[in-house]
């Protein structure tokens, strides 16, 4: 495997081979890892802080949906009219229902993916909430029926 550059920071073997562990098992301790690999501790403790310090790497964790409660997943195309959409999109992500947001380049400006326990909370979020956003002037909601796939890791290196 040849070497991958990230902006700032290049991406050795081992760092590679770090990562697929902690993709695998992201509370897997440096001795645990070291021990799979064949080297030390300390080089995998070393390696792991100057992929964090570059920003090139971070160790999260990730719910559920389901866990959290949240059975109703609906992604909206949302239209922007009369202001820039950054700051649209800057409104928007400050709804704790919305779980992420994207600037496009097709049919919307915004796409966000909504999560919500029920569907008696569909029309707050998009009456009462994301349609007030200044710069919101129109909405196209779905409603996802079954998660097919969804990876966490979605900037795979």
């Amino acid at each position: 495997m040849s070497n991958i550059k990230s902006q700032q920071y290049e991406f050795s073997d081992l760092d590679m081979k770090i990562i697929e562990k902690l993709k695998a098992d992201g509370r897997a301790s440096n001795q645990r890892i070291a021990d799979e690999l064949d080297v030390s501790t300390s080089m995998v403790a070393t390696r792991i802080r100057r992929m964090e310090k570059a920003k090139a790497m971070k160790i999260v964790a990730v719910s559920d949906f389901s866990a959290l409660n949240h059975n109703v997943l609906l992604p909206i195309g949302v239209d922007v009219k009369g202001r820039d959409i950054e700051e649209v999109a800057g409104g928007l992500a400050a709804f704790p229902e919305i779980s992420s947001v994207q600037i496009c380049a097709g049919k919307h400006e915004i796409q966000v993916l909504v999560a919500l326990e029920d569907m008696t909370a569909v029309s707050q979020i998009l009456l009462d909430k994301i349609s007030k956003v200044e710069g919101v002037s129109g909405l196209e909601p779905a409603i996802a029926v079954d998660i097919v796939k969804y990876k966490f890791d979605v900037a795979p290196i």
